[in-house]
């Protein structure tokens, strides 16, 4: 390193240090492993209850909740980039003049001292076997140099310069999938909406912090299919659902769990689904003294009076789970009961237990006849700007790993020398950048081949 040099080369140094691609690299691995050890995303109940309360403060303070957005954990994916960038145009200016010289050069005695090199005789004389091989070569290989020496002529040619810049291929691919990161974690989001059947939203809310997010659009849930095994498990579950966008509905789509819908950028998954508050059920009103039963269709939110006067019943509103003493009884209606004196209090009528409420000795007991199922629909909203950036990284990645370890750049040598008695002396061998072994027997097959000519 120079001395007395300046602050902008010093940073320039600094981030041209391939140490620090090294340990960005393994800082990103370490704590990978920590974002998929840790719950992400998760509830404060649910941290204490994995980690206690000590390591739920650590986890907090350190962002390791949500370790992918965490400012030090994107910080150290920027300082990486930096860090290829300086690294490849440090490096690049050397790679150009090997890729575009002003002249190609060779040194014959370089290549006369290789290990792969072959030698033969042939019982022809230089002048004859110049033009033949010359032209093999051309074909095989590309543009030929010819020059001549005291002995003979030697001949140059080569292929493959550009794939020296496979390796910025792969730098640019690491980028894209980093620049695609970042975008994705900055103004992506993930966020879930439920909907019930015939209800419509254009505001999901964000993943953990349930923060409102307006998606541009509307979404409504027109239906929702569920089909179960004979076993009662749910077999497919399927949602309906309408877009709608500045008051007019753009298309209609079903989507399944891994066949989301994607519109403008964002993509609806189906999640999850429950059951939803009906809107009304029919209820038995039972009076205990003399089993007479009333029968009446009554709406959630809805108050009606009592059978003689007995006072007031109202349905307040609808459980997907009705605990207990401790025992979850399934579905159930939630009703209030105010007496005549002016007393009131909730009841329970699960829909599994349809005698459950005369254990209560009231004077009436109340049972649920029948009610239309309905449902909600679990959605995943989420935007990913950043996702083409790492499509395109994959794309690159793919290609400059193709260039990297499948292509080389290879060069070719022949010298003709005379020999004793109008014979040759054919000598041929060649470097490769990569793959030297390889080299070796496409040098031995040329041999085969110009023997034969």
């Amino acid at each position: 390193m120079k001395k007395n040099q300046t602050i902008p080369e010093k940073i320039w140094q600094f981030f041209c240090s391939v140490k620090l691609a090294v340990y960005t690299l393994v800082l990103l691995a370490a704590t990978s492993i920590f974002g998929t050890i840790i719950l992400q995303n998760g509830t404060k109940q649910e941290y204490l209850r994995l980690y206690g309360e000590v390591f739920y403060n650590l986890i907090t303070v350190c962002k390791l909740d949500d370790m992918y957005h965490a400012w030090w954990f994107l910080l150290s994916i920027v300082i990486l980039c930096i860090n290829i960038v300086v690294c490849s145009i440090e490096r690049l200016s050397i790679t150009w003049k090997i890729i575009f010289p002003k002249q190609i050069k060779f040194n014959p005695q370089r290549f006369r001292k290789l290990k792969n090199l072959e030698t033969f005789t042939v019982n022809k004389d230089v002048k004859s076997l110049s033009g033949p091989y010359e032209t093999f070569l051309s074909k095989t290989v590309g543009k030929v140099i010819k020059e001549e020496t005291d002995s003979g002529r030697v001949l140059y040619a080569e292929k493959g310069r550009w794939t020296r810049i496979g390796v910025y291929v792969i730098h640019s691919s690491i980028l894209l999938l980093f620049i695609g990161a970042l975008i994705g974690a900055l103004f992506g989001f993930k966020a879930n909406l439920r909907l019930d059947e015939g209800e419509t939203s254009d505001t999901a809310f964000i993943v953990k912090k349930r923060m409102p997010i307006n998606i541009g659009f509307s979404i409504k849930c027109n239906n929702f299919f569920i089909k179960h095994y004979d076993t009662g498990a749910p077999e497919e579950f399927r949602s309906n659902l309408t877009i709608i966008e500045n008051g007019k509905e753009s298309f209609t789509k079903d989507i399944l769990v891994n066949h989301p819908l994607r519109y403008k950028g964002i993509n609806i998954f189906q999640a999850s689904y429950g059951t939803a508050q009906p809107d009304s059920i029919i209820l038995d009103i039972i009076r205990l003294s003399d089993k007479d039963v009333t029968n009446t269709t009554i709406k959630v939110g809805q108050e009606i009076q009592l059978p003689e006067d007995q006072g007031l019943f109202k349905l307040e509103g609808f459980m997907p789970h009705f605990d207990f003493r401790g025992n979850n009884l399934g579905e159930a209606f939630i009703g209030k009961i105010t007496q005549k004196d002016g007393n009131s209090f909730q009841i329970g009528l699960p829909v599994k237990f349809p005698t459950f409420d005369k254990m209560r000795k009231g004077t009436f007991a109340f049972v649920v006849k029948e009610f239309e199922q309905k449902y909600y629909t679990g959605l995943q909203v989420t935007k990913d700007p950043g996702v083409w950036y790492v499509y395109s990284g994959f794309i690159l990645m793919i290609i400059g790993c193709w260039i990297t370890f499948f292509m080389s750049h290879q060069s070719y040598f022949i010298e003709i020398r005379n020999n004793k008695n109008n014979f040759s002396k054919i000598s041929i061998s060649g470097t490769t950048n990569r793959n030297s072994q390889g080299m070796k027997l496409k040098i031995q097959k040329i041999v085969i081949q110009l023997k034969g000519k």
